[in-house]
């Protein structure tokens, strides 16, 4: 044992190799899976990069540990082998220091987005940055102090330092979590966190002790296989617990990775239980459209909200009706229910409002960065300015053509229909999708008549929805 505690090689060494890549397997497993199962499209923002940044700073860190406390047997003879590449650099700024800011960064998300009801004042891209800035300041000292040996150990006057600064971060990230720890989350966001914190710590409590007999008792054989074997199998645990994506995506945290299963929820308004959300009732009233009514009163109807977005869908401008609708759909959570409309506000603005995002609205920017910089997600009249703006651009534009299109006719007759027969059918022809609007050529049989009309209108205001 003696000369592959010193070398490394030994049986449990391997074993616990073994048991990383495992790790990292189930890691890959649960943030890419959901995406290529259910062909989701990646987000923008935040919501895709911090989760990306997590697997990322864990392969590091489980990486970093095999490559510098001997647990394979190799010689350092090349530069990138060196200790303070991987013992300083690789595990701590961009492994443990990146995976414990990350989560400390959507902690402190949940804590303004909830617990102020406004967004955070700083951007992730910022804030990110930022708590990473001394663990760079901690590794550029430590390599210009040159403490560690050959074996990548330091003395007992470094490891005290190195610990406590370690376990700050996880204190940081305990002290935001329990600041937002009466707050009722819906998607498991709360639960995500502690139950990080929980692992972590207990991870943590082994890890140090493991870690500091590891760099302290060098001379003990046993001592140093136990000890980094428990270093490495730690460290798995960890990565595997403190990956999430609920916080950033938790729509997507609801959804099952098994093919076989069916989706339980395809917008947000589902998943927060909002009555009839995306449906079209079989019992609801068919009523007479008059087109010389305002469009917003139009809008209310759902068979002809349904219509007029199948329409512009079409034309490639939905963006604004199915804003419009989701905007429709936040009005129907009760006013005190503060939680449930955050959520539905933060689902809006994700979708329409930041820019780039994947369905952004066309709407004026002082208007946009009073949304953005609102101290209320939950007011009730927090887009109604932006409804307003919308409504006379689809006047303008979309309700024009709209009423001598084939999708007006459609719905005349199938309303008809419905009168007559005196009773209700749930409109299947719709193209309709809570997606954002694409190009659909060929599978469109009314996309060359809506280009047609917006080339007769080229001496009227040109559509920007």
């Amino acid at each position: 044992m003696a000369g592959c505690a010193k070398e490394g090689g030994c049986p449990s060494d391997y074993v616990a190799v073994a048991i990383s890549i495992l790790s990292l397997i189930l890691l890959l497993s649960r943030s890419i899976l959901p995406f290529v199962i259910h062909k989701f499209s990646r987000t923008k923002g935040s919501g895709f990069w911090i989760p990306a940044f997590q697997v990322f700073a864990s392969f590091n860190l489980i990486l970093s540990i095999v490559m510098s406390v001997n647990l394979l047997k190799f010689k350092r003879r090349h530069w990138w082998q060196s200790c303070y590449i991987w013992a300083v650099w690789i595990e701590g700024p961009v492994g443990f220091g990146l995976l414990l800011s990350c989560r400390i960064v959507q902690a402190l998300q949940l804590y303004f987005i909830f617990g102020k009801r406004r967004l955070p004042p700083m951007r992730s891209h910022v804030c990110l940055p930022l708590f990473l800035l001394p663990w760079f300041a901690g590794a550029a000292l430590i390599h210009m102090k040159q403490p560690l040996n050959n074996h990548c150990h330091m003395g007992a006057q470094w490891v005290i330092p190195v610990v406590s600064f370690h376990t700050l971060y996880v204190a940081t990230l305990v002290a935001f979590t329990g600041a937002i720890r009466h707050i009722e989350f819906r998607f498991n966001e709360l639960r995500d966190l502690w139950r990080g914190i929980v692992v972590s710590s207990s991870s943590i409590g082994v890890w140090i002790a493991a870690y500091a007999l590891n760099e302290i008792h060098e001379e003990i054989a046993w001592l140093q296989v136990v000890s980094r074997f428990l270093l490495l199998v730690t460290s798995s645990i960890l990565v595997l617990a403190f990956f999430s994506i609920s916080s950033s995506q938790p729509l997507l945290s609801q959804i099952s990775i098994r093919r076989r299963e069916p989706l339980k929820y395809e917008t947000m308004g589902q998943a927060l239980g909002i009555p009839d959300s995306g449906l079209l009732m079989q019992r609801e009233p068919s009523q007479a459209i008059d087109p010389n009514e305002p469009l917003d009163k139009l809008l209310q109807n759902k068979r002809f909200r349904q219509s007029f977005m199948a329409f512009a869908d079409s034309c490639l401008a939905g963006e604004s009706v199915h804003f419009y609708d989701d905007v429709h759909e936040l009005g129907k959570i009760p006013v005190n229910d503060s939680v449930r409309r955050i959520y539905m506000a933060r689902d809006i603005i994700d979708k329409y409002i930041t820019a780039g995002a994947p369905m952004e609205v066309n709407i004026s920017y002082r208007c946009r960065q009073d949304i953005l910089t609102t101290s209320n997600l939950a007011h009730p009249a927090l887009f109604d300015n932006a409804l307003n703006e919308l409504l006379q651009l689809m006047k303008m534009n979309l309700a024009k053509d709209y009423w001598s299109s084939t999708f007006f006719l459609k719905f005349k007759e199938e309303a008809s229909m419905r009168s007559d027969a005196h009773e209700i059918e749930p409109m299947t022809g719709w193209n309709f999708s809570p997606r954002p609007s694409g190009v659909r050529g060929a599978d469109d049989p009314f996309q060359q008549e809506c280009l047609t009309k917006h080339s007769d209108h080229s001496s009227g205001p040109t559509d920007p929805i």
